[in-house]
């Protein structure tokens, strides 16, 4: 899985009045324009062999339809698989954000965290939790050959830490879905998400037998 790391950037104007906006600095164009540069930052910056994302999912300017604001700002994520890809893309974001700002008589203030770092499983521990599985659903029903997804988790710092591995159990092909909810399966942060039921019992077996198969091997190998 990748990192996770989130942005936002605020673009300090000069409010006024909307009817008079040659009396002030307009950050909220500002911000659309910048919004507009950073898609461009991964295609442009990024060995193409290499997947990374950069999502702007929000923008804010005034409360009301009438008055420039003083400031406006421009929030998103950034996911990438290597730390390399990562440093490449938080120093354009900066350096896009700065010179945009500047491009329209405005001040950029950057706030870029990282969160979450690449997620990377250990390869006898994958290993081991794949054998479990297979146990449970049978050797058609496990793969390991999963392709990495630009989603992340936390996990990833325990990972850095012990070994281990990070496993997913599918949610079936959707045929558990309320009528009206559209065809086979969805991910989450989707309006039709439903979690099934029926894979609960997978889900509790697995982990139960995970945990058996660990302590076997673990007092086999103690002294």
């Amino acid at each position: 899985m990748a990192s996770s790391n989130t942005f936002r950037i605020v673009l300090h104007g000069q409010g006024t009045h909307a009817s008079l906006p040659h009396t002030g600095t307009d950050p909220v164009a500002a911000t659309i324009d910048l919004a507009q540069q950073l898609q461009t930052l991964v295609a442009r910056h990024v060995d193409s062999r290499e997947r990374a994302l950069l999502a702007v999912t929000q923008i804010q300017g005034s409360d009301a339809p009438n008055v420039i604001p003083d400031s406006a700002w421009v929030g998103g994520t950034v996911r990438t698989f290597s730390v390399a890809a990562l440093d490449i893309l938080e120093a354009a974001l900066r350096r896009q954000a700065e010179h945009t700002a500047l491009a329209h008589g405005c001040r950029a203030e950057i706030h870029f965290r990282r969160a979450s770092p690449p997620l990377v499983n250990h390869a006898a521990e994958a290993a081991f939790a794949a054998a479990v599985m297979r146990e449970i659903a049978g050797d058609d029903a496990v793969d390991t050959q999963f392709p990495g997804v630009l989603a992340a988790e936390d996990f990833a710092h325990m990972l850095q830490a012990r070994p281990g591995c990070y496993a997913f159990i599918g949610n079936g092909q959707g045929d558990h879905r309320l009528p009206g909810h559209g065809d086979g399966p969805c991910l989450i942060h989707n309006r039709s998400y439903d979690f099934n039921d029926d894979i609960l019992a997978i889900g509790a077996s697995y982990f139960v037998r995970l945990v058996e198969r660990w302590l076997a091997v673990t007092q086999e190998t103690s002294p």
